[in-house]
């Protein structure tokens, strides 16, 4: 587990839902796992790593580090196959304009592209990469038990 990055995501919203199935197709060797914010296990990495537990941000979790909105996009937009890699440029727009535009999409996402009533059920091939299952949830609390704290990268909402 501590080799893969997690990205926590929005469950009941259709837009994230849709955007969990884009990084599945463009990240061949499966370098993300991906669990709901509101599950056991996001919620459990979400106090592991002091965010609050009602937080509504894509979160990208690499090691001890997290990273929040734009800066989460970006991470993952830099791991995926072909083009979307060249995204990397836009780090050199400093965060507080990135999130201008990352927090429009989030605000207006339900009314945009609508909220589901529940997490949808992941296909079988995509199973495999969900952290939801009880075994996961084990592995996970032997992984925070033992793994050390350094300084995070990621940023607190405000």
């Amino acid at each position: 587990m501590a080799t893969k990055m997690v990205i926590l995501f929005d469950g009941v919203c259709y837009f994230c839902n849709r955007a969990v199935r884009f990084i599945i197709k463009r990240d061949p060797k499966a370098r993300f796992v991906f669990a709901s914010l509101q599950s056991p296990i996001g919620q459990k990495l979400l106090q592991h790593y002091g965010l609050p537990t009602t937080l509504n941000s894509m979160v990208l979790i690499q090691g001890e580090r997290y990273f929040l909105r734009s800066d989460a996009a970006l991470k993952i937009a830099s791991h995926l196959a072909g083009f979307y890699r060249l995204l990397g440029i836009f780090w050199i727009v400093p965060r507080f304009v990135r999130d201008i535009f990352y927090n429009l999409v989030a605000r207006n996402r339900y009314k945009w592209w609508g909220k589901l009533d529940s997490c949808p059920i992941p296909t079988a091939e995509e199973k495999s990469r969900f952290l939801n299952e009880k075994k996961d949830l084990e592995d996970l609390k032997v992984y925070l038990q033992t793994s050390t704290k350094e300084k995070s990268y990621g940023h607190l909402p405000t």
